[in-house]
């Protein structure tokens, strides 16, 4: 496929985004965000608030997802706010000593990339309570740190079900970006649940090196397709628009996809048959409230009661195949399914 169709795609999700949030432009200095239309509470009054994202808050993806959370805080709880996109890992700690000197009390880095060095700066500067993400609890952390695991793995558990059960052709595909220990996680937890319905299955893992590569995700979609694949799990943020294309070359309905993050229905909508829902809007407005009752740090783990979900109904499957996954999900929210996370090199 040519990259002229895939840039109209992409156009269209951040048109789409653009839209639904009226989001503003940051610079790449740090600049507070003007405040919020609700009166501010004294608590809140004391708090000002820093978002630091890897990637453009328009990529109808987790970036986003993040930039919701933090408005949320703002137009909510009266917090003053302000964030900076597109920064890369080598200029992280610089951005979070800006905003510092500039009085902001809490930071928060969306993404795992950024987690050892908030750490870090974590434990140099008590007096700020810092926000970080990665996928598991952290050992002997300072009392300002707050780690939110993500939990990757809870989810794709329910969404192996998915693929084990509504494959045709006994074979299903995951898509990754990075080798990364969440996606290793993820895979594993697949795994365990082909292994939990007695379903025999041919799973085949790859991934392309990049989340963002539409082209390589064409390439590799393409690839399973022809050795017999017809459902693939993906795990990709834009590389996602290069399998749904895949996808749609082999006619309607042939090739279902799943995909993570938000609701992308409309750009596969015959081959589409759900999304690892993420949202960060209800864990930020906790946590902030926490905050603001003096608990400057804990460990906060994501999952279907907090901020996760599988997107309900599902499309282009047997109806009867819902009720059998809301169950699973029910069974994993209430501990009588234990998904083990396994972050062990897939083999």
């Amino acid at each position: 496929m040519r990259k002229p169709l895939y840039t109209a795609m992409i156009v269209l999700v951040l048109l789409s985004i653009l839209v639904s949030a009226c989001a503003p432009a940051a610079t790449a200095v740090p600049t507070a965000a003007s405040t919020s239309a609700v009166k501010p509470t004294d608590a809140a009054r004391q708090w000002k608030m820093a978002a630091i994202f890897p990637g453009v808050i328009t990529d109808a993806d987790y970036n986003t997802l993040g930039y919701l959370g933090l408005v949320e805080v703002k137009a909510s709880m009266g917090v003053e706010t302000a964030y900076s996109e597109s920064v890369a890992v080598p200029d992280i700690d610089r951005v979070m000593r800006e905003y510092i000197d500039q009085g902001f009390n809490i930071v928060w880095t969306h993404g795992s990339q950024f987690l050892n060095q908030t750490l870090d700066l974590a434990k140099k500067t008590p007096n700020v309570v810092f926000i970080a993400e990665g996928d598991s609890d952290l050992k002997d952390t300072p009392a300002n740190f707050w780690i939110i695991d993500r939990n990757f793995h809870l989810g794709y558990y329910a969404i192996g079900a998915i693929a084990a059960k509504a494959t045709k052709s006994g074979k299903i595909g995951y898509i990754g970006g990075q080798t990364l220990p969440f996606s290793y996680a993820e895979v594993h937890a697949m795994e365990q649940a082909i292994t939990d319905l007695g379903v025999k299955v041919d799973f085949k893992k790859v991934w392309t090196g990049d989340f963002n590569d539409p082209t390589k995700g064409r390439q590799l979609a393409d690839a399973m397709i022809s050795e017999g694949v017809d459902v693939i799990v993906c795990s990709l943020n834009l590389g996602i628009f290069g399998v749904f294309e895949a996808a749609k070359a082999k006619g309607e309905g042939t090739v279902l996809v799943t995909a993570k993050y938000i609701d992308k229905t409309n750009f596969a909508p015959k081959n589409y048959i759900t999304s690892l829902l993420y949202d960060f809007k209800g864990p930020m407005k906790e946590i902030v409230s926490r905050i603001q009752k003096n608990e400057k740090g804990a460990y906060y783990p994501l999952g279907f009661a907090t901020g996760v979900n599988v997107q309900f109904p599902l499309l282009n499957v047997p109806k009867e195949l819902q009720p059998d996954i809301e169950k699973i999900v029910a069974d994993v929210m209430n501990s009588k399914i234990k998904v083990v996370k396994n972050t062990d090199k897939v083999q």
